[in-house]
């Protein structure tokens, strides 16, 4: 499982070295990059058994709903391939770097199931949006059924 974050930079030419904690992950799923995709202003990286997954799952639902067909068009459609490198990087397309807003500094962050990619920027954003959503009784409360 994908845990923890970690504060990295994105080189001129859209290279990102991945945490050794997560490449052990990827590598031992057999293979040797990640799907990359877009979600909530940041990018989501799956190993690639973990994205086949994913793509079984929006092509049963899609065929129910027009809003998984244009969920599927964007997040489908928008996702490339990245095999790392021999210094364990992977190259981020630019649009995918233009859709996250990732210049220079950026986060990633281990969520279970696959990581994300943010600008450091836009994940202290996000940190603080929950850190005041906590606040709210509604979200403790969902909080809370998950025993903590």
């Amino acid at each position: 499982m994908f845990r923890g974050s970690s504060y990295h930079t994105i080189d001129a030419k859209g290279r990102i070295i991945i945490p050794a904690r997560f490449r052990d992950l990827i590598k031992g799923e057999g293979a040797g990059g990640v799907m990359l995709s877009r979600l909530d202003g940041a990018l989501v990286a799956y190993p690639f058994e973990a994205w086949h997954a994913i793509e079984e799952r929006i092509l049963a639902l899609a065929e129910k709903s027009e809003t998984m067909r244009r969920f599927r068009r964007v997040f489908i459609g928008g996702a490339f391939a990245c095999e790392c490198d021999r210094q364990e990087r992977i190259l981020v397309p630019p649009s995918l770097r233009e859709y996250a807003q990732l210049e220079r500094d950026i986060v990633l962050a281990g969520v279970l199931d696959h990581f994300e990619i943010w600008s450091r920027e836009n994940w202290e954003r996000e940190n603080l949006v929950m850190e005041k959503d906590m606040k709210q009784e509604s979200v403790r409360n969902e909080i809370a059924r998950l025993g903590l």
